[in-house]
């Protein structure tokens, strides 16, 4: 008897909710593993196909730890595509425009560039502080280790 592999499909899967403190954890850190959350790589039933991944609340990011000089070094650029349109920002006049900003630039560098992880990017909410309106839902707390990955208890 030949056995055939199992694939995910939408109507089979139901996506969790998690809720991560992001106070003093590494922003490169911290979006890799929400990354991950968002993917559903933590997930035994991970099809790469698709959207396999679950929610996350991601709360306190304005004090997210920037190491080194990034705060002034870092800098965000966009184009408008007209002459002189071609306006930049550091992480700190960012931060200070909306403290949200770094964290959900870093997620979404981290996610795949096409449907999928725009859909994967819909289910990541983040809060400056640490009040989320998603108690409703009862998501889980997520911890980090001393590493700096996650752990979820499992």
């Amino acid at each position: 008897m030949k056995q055939k592999t199992w694939t995910a499909r939408n109507e089979d899967l139901k996506g969790d909710w998690y809720v991560v403190d992001a106070t003093g954890v590494a922003l490169g850190r911290l979006a890799s593993s929400v990354a991950r959350l968002l993917k559903g790589k933590h997930k035994p039933t991970y099809t790469p196909h698709v959207n396999t991944g679950d929610h996350v609340v991601v709360v306190n990011a304005q004090k997210v730890l920037v190491t080194g000089s990034k705060m002034d070094g870092k800098t965000y650029t966009r184009y408008s595509g007209y002459p002189s349109g071609l306006r930049s920002r550091t992480l700190r006049q960012a931060q200070e425009l909306d403290p949200t900003f770094p964290v959900y630039n870093a997620v979404r560098g981290m996610l795949q560039r096409n449907t999928l992880g725009a859909d994967m990017l819909k289910r990541l909410r983040v809060y400056a502080g640490p009040e989320h309106e998603h108690s409703a839902q009862q998501p889980k707390a997520i911890k980090f280790n001393q590493a700096g990955d996650i752990d979820l208890g499992n």
